[in-house]
């Protein structure tokens, strides 16, 4: 059968991320026939369900590597980890998410295949062996479309929500257990991971956004925001500006420096428009602006945009959604 295809799968709180279902449709996409099963690697702890909910979408197998020692992720261990199933699967190419997962492990990867590496792809073109990656450049002001040489090991990572997820195979995998071998001892040790958006939509995933920036003037000016996040069941993000000015915390920025997102719709809410800014968000499906600038760099981007204060306008729009929703659910 050759050379094997494999994914890393990524798991949160016990639960497979959806970019995992998208890196197996860009897996799937460089089968180079029907016959070629893709594969799946699971690293942490507790993955039994995690296991079996990924078995129902791959054709070979999906190997667990399942220790207390890789409950949370440590660049060191998890780099042993995935060296062990290298080592024996040898796979041809190598599938994972575009997060901080992803971008931390891949080039690990990567240098133990001696393989190339393609990052960020956002679409595809092609199948097979003549399958090519779409990748943004310049903050998303170019693209390139890359292909990896003939017969060469390979490494993608994808960008989250812009890849539709695989669908379950015909056929389910199936599942093997892994040892893992801690090693004697580590240069680095994570003792607990802390969420501050716990319990809340992750900005990456989420299918709908809503940011401020330093419009909103205070961290109190992001509660008009969380109100409307609320009754759409959204994610709230913010700028550069507004996690500068100290109004929110640093994990919602979104931009070239923070977050990625690609969300269906994606408000901005007293938002300029920098293109760092930009950078993070501009594949958005749908853009709304809000901004009492109508010169402000944001509409150049928007599908709509309202010029007014977003401390009117917000609200107006919680409540028309949730009279929308309401009648809907009658």
């Amino acid at each position: 059968m050759g050379q094997p295809i494999l994914v890393i799968a990524e798991v949160r709180n016990g639960k497979l991320r959806q970019v995992t279902l998208e890196a197996l449709y860009a897996a799937r996409a460089a089968r180079s026939g029907s016959g070629e099963a893709v594969s799946a690697l699971l690293i942490g702890h507790g993955l039994a369900d995690a296991a079996e909910e990924l078995k129902a979408y791959v054709e070979g197998t999906v190997h667990v590597i399942d220790h207390p020692q890789l409950a949370a992720y440590n660049p060191e261990s998890y780099a042993l980890a995935v060296g062990s199933l290298l080592d024996t699967q040898q796979p041809r190419l190598v599938a994972l998410g575009h997060t901080a997962f992803g971008r931390d492990l891949a080039p690990v990867i990567a240098a133990k295949l001696q393989a190339g590496q393609i990052s960020d792809v956002v679409a595809l073109e092609g199948e097979g062996d003549d399958l090519a990656y779409v990748r943004p450049l310049y903050a998303g002001k170019l693209f390139e479309t890359r292909r990896f040489a003939p017969g060469s090991a390979q490494v993608v990572t994808v960008r989250p929500s812009n890849l539709p997820p695989a669908e379950r195979s015909a056929s389910s995998g199936t599942i093997e257990a892994l040892p893992y071998q801690p090693p004697a001892s580590l240069r680095t040790i994570v003792k607990d991971v802390i969420r501050q958006a716990a319990g809340k939509v992750d900005l990456t995933e989420a299918r709908i956004v809503v940011s401020g920036g330093r419009g909103v003037r205070s961290a109190e000016g992001f509660k008009p925001l969380q109100e409307l996040a609320a009754v759409l069941g959204a994610a709230v993000g913010a700028s550069r500006a507004a996690c500068d000015a100290g109004y929110c915390e640093y994990s919602m920025q979104i931009g070239q420096t923070g977050k990625v997102v690609t969300p269906e719709l994606y408000i901005a809410c007293g938002i300029s428009g920098a293109i760092q800014h930009l950078a993070g968000m501009s594949r958005s499906r749908v853009i709304v602006a809000i901004n009492k600038d109508p010169e402000a760099p944001i509409f150049k981007v928007a599908d709509y945009g309202i010029v007014g204060d977003l401390f009117e306008i917000v609200p107006l729009l919680t409540e028309e959604f949730k009279k929308l929703l309401a009648s809907e659910a009658s």
